[in-house]
């Protein structure tokens, strides 16, 4: 949860924004610290770093809008019927790797929730009954092409 804060902090992004909102929020930003802007050579590798938190925090939080999670949820359904292959539980995010190769990770998710994810044989149907809708969700990587 806490990359997700110190994201919005960033690009001054609130929880309310639309996908569009965040959209010129991060091309307002990136116009701003583009490294092309600069001709001193220190100030060129600063704007290079903030224009690499810039991105990373904007495809955390579009990946983790509701709009987003919309568009693909036909996408993770197909992703979740695949099967979980494994799973990596660290400061309450759980990233879990699927059958297809995917990864998706769910913020937020208390130490009780997670035992009860192990202790059910880590099922897609647990996803789906808690985790999905409770927990803030973003696909980390894509499906593998067969």
């Amino acid at each position: 949860m806490k990359e997700i804060i110190e994201s919005r902090k960033l690009l001054g992004a609130t929880p309310g924004l639309t996908l569009k909102e965040l959209s010129a929020l991060y091309k307002g930003l990136m116009k701003q610290h583009h490294p092309d802007r600069f001709q001193d050579e220190g100030q060129r590798q600063e704007a290079e770093a903030m224009s690499q938190r810039i991105i990373a925090a904007y495809k955390l939080l579009e990946g983790l809008h509701p709009e987003t999670q919309e568009a693909r949820a036909e996408e993770f359904e197909r992703t979740l019927s695949s099967g979980i292959a494994n799973w990596q539980y660290k400061g309450q995010l759980l990233t879990l790797k699927f059958g297809d190769g995917s990864e998706h990770a769910f913020y937020g998710v208390a130490n009780k929730t997670y035992n009860k994810f192990v202790n059910t044989d880590a099922t897609p149907r647990f996803v789906r009954r808690h985790l999905i809708g409770a927990h803030p969700q973003r696909k980390v990587t894509s499906a593998v092409a067969a």
